[in-house]
């Protein structure tokens, strides 16, 4: 059987490499992989670690591109791909618009989508934007979906998703994360060797979204900011800034010059992964570090107003802390001082499975196929 992988920024890479490698390796499985290059720097860094050579290569990526020119140059790009390969699958993961887009040309041709991450919901259109309305359509798309957890498949029944076209597999990502957590590894930037893990109680910070530009943002680092400087002979604060000219102008507004808050360039995975495992916990506002920091033991604060992750703050491995500044500065505070607090969100069980997702997926995929 003939499965085409479809993916192109690192996040979305990040999580389908373990699984186009287990796709490899698989005897019964012909596997492409075709990337459209929505993020270009970051998706290569991601490839290299897993020692992946596309088959194909769309090379979208445009400075200042809008989502509009994305949507258009991977429908165009991927019409030829699709009609040469003729798929009896085509895998897309989560929310991209490369994910949504490549579903869309999937239906043009009649090609089965399965769909890796599905069912997450916030269900507010533009929040994250525009990646709920990107799942969501990809959803209604898809002929397949890998839910990775048992909410995620409740989200999916409510939309009228055939109950037999679900399969709960847990999150590809963790599968990635202990995969590359367990080699062993020394930091290579300068000031990742530099900061004193041991002893001190590093705080690992990611914020980059679109909703969160401007006021939002201006409250989240404002936050760090009074953290670091209260707490400033305890604890180190590191953020690997994301390359969004908006986002490095408002983090070297708040941010810059505080000595215990270092402002560095984006890490690829590997040495990201193991900045988590050594920090004591993250703030970010991004999705996956939701699921990922858990498996390492982290505590995760999030810096959304709301998550399509509500299993992580069920669970109690996560707390939404919001874009306001106060309560982001007490919720921090409070794992810093609150040993028991801290220990209860460390402790907890992460919800996003056990790192066989991708065995559970290629089982399913062949059993769908096979019928």
């Amino acid at each position: 059987m003939k499965i085409m992988s479809v993916f192109g920024t690192r996040p979305e890479a990040i999580k389908m490499c373990p699984l186009v490698k287990a796709m490899q390796e698989d005897p019964e499985i012909e596997s492409v992989l075709c990337v459209t290059a929505q993020h270009r720097q970051m998706l290569d860094q991601v490839l290299e670690l897993f020692d992946l050579t596309p088959d194909y290569d769309l090379n979208i990526m445009k400075p200042n591109q809008t989502i509009s020119m994305i949507t258009a140059n991977v429908l165009t790009g991927l019409e030829p791909v699709l009609a040469r390969e003729k798929p009896d699958m085509v895998l897309v993961h989560g929310d991209t618009s490369t994910t949504f887009v490549t579903a869309l040309a999937c239906f043009y041709q009649q090609i089965p989508v399965g769909h890796v991450e599905a069912g997450l919901r916030t269900y507010d259109k533009y929040s994250p934007f525009p990646e709920e309305m990107n799942r969501v359509l990809t959803g209604h798309i898809a002929d397949i979906h890998f839910a990775p957890t048992e909410r995620n498949r409740q989200n999916l029944l409510r939309e009228a998703i055939p109950e037999e076209d679900i399969v709960i597999t847990g999150n590809t990502v963790i599968d990635a994360l202990l995969q590359v957590a367990d080699k062993p590894y020394e930091f290579e930037d300068e000031t990742l060797r530099s900061i004193d893990f041991e002893n001190k109680k590093v705080i690992t910070v990611t914020c980059h979204r679109r909703e969160n530009l401007g006021e939002y943002m201006a409250n989240i680092f404002s936050a760090i900011a009074d953290i670091a400087r209260e707490f400033k002979d305890e604890v180190e604060i590191v953020y690997p800034v994301h390359l969004n000219p908006k986002v490095r102008a408002e983090a070297d507004e708040f941010l810059k010059g505080i000595d215990n808050v270092h402002l560095i360039e984006p890490q690829t995975y590997q040495p990201f992964v193991n900045l988590m495992a050594k920090s004591y916990f993250i703030l970010t506002d991004s999705g996956g570090m939701q699921e990922e920091a858990p498996a390492l033991g982290k505590p995760v604060l999030v810096v959304r107003r709301e998550t399509e992750r509500p299993e992580a703050i069920e669970a109690g491995t996560a707390k939404l802390a919001g874009a306001e500044k106060q309560t982001i500065y007490n919720m921090a505070k409070e794992l810093l001082v609150n040993k028991a607090a801290y220990d209860e969100m460390a402790h907890a069980t992460n919800p996003y499975g056990d790192g066989k997702a991708c065995q559970y997926t290629i089982e399913a995929l062949k059993k769908k196929l096979k019928k």
